[in-house]
């Protein structure tokens, strides 16, 4: 597991500029945001917990993960579709993961090309890829890629826990998500990952 070099400088600006960012950070000195390293494994573990719990999608990707002798792209390409649903998948995610194994087994998806790139651009390219929306290409900047300035809108996570810590468990809108966020750039990444730890205080690593 690598940590992201900027973690204690954004530890440093959020706790300036966020009364409440001071206080989860206090709670939670001696963990941080870290990446597996591998580009293929961390978008297969998003597209397994899409729409499911954090702890489903660990129990899902745990059977999985068991499937191949290396969770490596031409690996994957080999495994039945029984297996695999038997391990949890849907058949719609199964299909996913076999589509996303073929792109980084052609070499039409690569992890260095995609490095060179900025936020907006990858995210364009990944989600042209089926199964692949805004939100599990948001997922790969922050865990893999570990990008700084990442703000996921759509993630009911980040939703739940600015309204539970912001605005005493009202309901939020996006726009007030965005409100609550700008105080948090360029560390929006930190700031999220901070929120996620006063819902679940285990870090959860795609």
């Amino acid at each position: 597991m690598t940590v992201p070099e900027y973690w204690q400088d954004a530890c440093k600006h959020l706790g300036k500029k966020d009364r409440v960012m001071k206080r989860l950070i206090a709670q939670f000195p001696d963990v941080s945001l870290s990446t597996r390293g591998d580009a293929f494994t961390t978008l297969a573990r998003s597209i397994v917990g899409q729409q499911i719990s954090v702890k489903a999608a660990q129990t899902v990707w745990d059977r999985f993960e068991k499937l191949p002798k290396k969770m490596v792209p031409k690996n994957v390409l080999k495994l039945k579709v029984d297996d695999m649903r038997a391990a949890g998948l849907s058949a719609r995610k199964v299909e996913y993961l076999v589509d996303l194994a073929m792109h980084f087994d052609s070499g039409s998806l690569n992890s260095e090309t995609l490095a060179s790139m900025d936020d907006e651009a990858i995210i364009a390219d990944l989600v042209a890829i089926r199964g692949i929306g805004r939100w599990t290409a948001e997922m790969f900047l922050m865990f893999h890629l570990m990008r700084p300035n990442v703000l996921p809108l759509d993630d009911i996570g980040l939703i739940n826990g600015i309204s539970k810590t912001y605005f005493s468990g009202e309901k939020v809108s996006r726009n007030e998500v965005r409100e609550v966020a700008a105080a948090w750039t360029p560390f929006c990444t930190v700031a999220t990952w901070y929120i996620w730890r006063s819902l679940d205080p285990l870090p959860v690593a795609y």
